[in-house]
């Protein structure tokens, strides 16, 4: 009897010490945006694309993930040994977001998950980085 009350407090305890941190993890506040849909794309280069006021009203609209390489024609000569003879060039995409005022003074990240090679990121005309 001395067991099984035993084993009945420590079980008591685990579930105490699994509600406490799904309830500590909640008040965290971090949030998740899906930024997938109404992105701007321009297929080839165009001067000062990074630049906040470049005027994109007539650039394509669509959602991401997007690949638009896969939208040209196949060729039998080769564009690139990873794209399989599918066209190759540069491509830009962009987005505008605001950020709500409750979030200033706050970390905030922008995450891109499938972009692919040779590309250079831009947040209101400052240079990120690139991922050669």
């Amino acid at each position: 009897m001395k067991d099984v009350k035993f084993v009945l407090i420590m079980v008591l305890i685990a579930i105490a010490l699994l509600l406490s941190s799904h309830v500590c993890g909640q008040s965290s506040g971090r949030g998740v945006k899906n930024f997938n849909f109404d992105w701007k794309f321009y297929k080839g280069d165009i001067s000062n694309g990074q630049a906040p006021d470049l005027d994109d009203s007539g650039w394509r609209i669509l959602d991401l993930p997007h690949d638009w390489s896969i939208e040209g024609p196949f060729s039998e000569q080769p564009g690139s040994s990873t794209f399989g003879h599918l066209p190759t060039g540069i491509g830009w995409y962009r987005k505008r977001f605001h950020i709500p005022a409750s979030c200033q003074g706050k970390k905030v990240a922008v995450e891109f998950d499938g972009v692919y090679q040779n590309s250079e990121v831009w947040l209101n005309g400052q240079y990120l980085g690139k991922r050669p």
